[in-house]
C-alpha cells in the first residue's frame, strides 16, 4: 500500500486508527457492519475517527451538496491523470453498452455491453458508478469525468429517475440499476466527479464515436 495511508475503524473488532491495512483487515474482515475508511494522512484520520462514523458521513454528504463538477466550468485542461466514462445505445430504448478509460492515454480499465433495450442515459449512470466503485475499491484518489449532467445529478441523488419500462429482455439492466443504486446508498466516497466540457475540450475520451 502507499506510504503515508492510515485507516479508520469506527466498528469492528477494535476500533481505532491503524497504519497499515493488514492490521485494518484484520479488525473488520467477517465482522457484520464494519466500518472503516482510508485516509492520505494521520490528521485526517484522527478527525475522523473522532467525529464518529455517522458525523463523519454527516460531513462528507454535506461536501457533496456543493457539485464538484462545477470545478472543471473554468477555462483551461482537462486533468489528464484521470478517469473518463461514456456511454453509447443504438435505438432509444436500444441496445446499450458503456465503459471506462484512462483518460491520459485512452486505456480501456473495463466495458459492459451490449445489452438490450437501455437507454444512453441509464448507461451513462451506471458508467459513473462503475467507476466510483472502482475507484473506491482500488484505493484511488483519480478524479472521474462524465459528459452527462443528468447521470451527474442522478448519482448525487443516489437514484436513477429513467423511465425506461422494465422487460424479460432488460432484466439485466435493471439488475445493475439496482445494484448502482445500492452501492450509492451504503457507501461513501471522496471521489471528484468533474464534468466534461466537451465544447471546450471536443469528446470525451471513452466516446464510442457514433454520432
Amino acid at each position: 500500500m502507499p506510504k503515508g495511508k492510515f485507516y479508520v475503524v469506527w466498528k469492528g473488532l477494535n476500533p481505532g486508527i491503524y497504519d497499515n491495512w493488514d492490521d485494518c483487515r484484520r479488525q473488520t474482515e467477517g465482522q457484520v457492519g464494519a466500518k472503516y475508511k482510508s485516509f492520505l494522512t494521520r490528521e485526517e484520520a484522527v478527525e475522523a475517527f473522532g467525529k464518529g462514523h455517522e458525523a463523519y458521513l454527516r460531513n462528507a454528504t454535506y461536501a457533496k451538496t456543493v457539485p464538484s463538477w462545477k470545478k472543471s466550468n473554468a477555462p483551461g485542461k482537462p486533468i489528464l491523470q484521470s478517469i473518463a466514462v461514456d456511454a453509447a445505445c443504438s435505438g432509444n430504448p436500444g441496445d446499450m453498452e458503456y465503459r471506462g478509460v484512462y483518460t491520459a492515454t485512452g486505456e480501456e480499465i473495463f466495458h459492459i455491453g451490449p445489452l438490450k433495450q437501455g437507454t444512453n442515459n441509464v448507461g451513462e449512470f451506471l458508467a459513473l458508478v462503475h467507476g466510483l466503485a472502482l475507484l473506491k475499491q482500488k484505493n484511488s484518489r483519480l478524479p472521474i469525468y462524465s459528459d452527462s449532467m443528468n447521470a451527474i445529478k442522478w448519482v448525487r441523488n443516489k437514484k436513477s429517475k429513467t423511465l425506461l419500462e422494465r422487460s424479460a429482455a432488460n432484466r439485466p439492466i435493471f439488475e445493475l440499476l439496482e445494484r448502482a443504486e445500492k452501492w450509492l446508498k451504503e457507501n461513501d466516497y471522496s471521489t471528484d466527479i468533474l464534468k466534461w466540457e466537451t465544447s471546450e475540450w471536443g469528446e470525451i475520451p471513452a466516446d464510442f464515436g457514433r454520432k
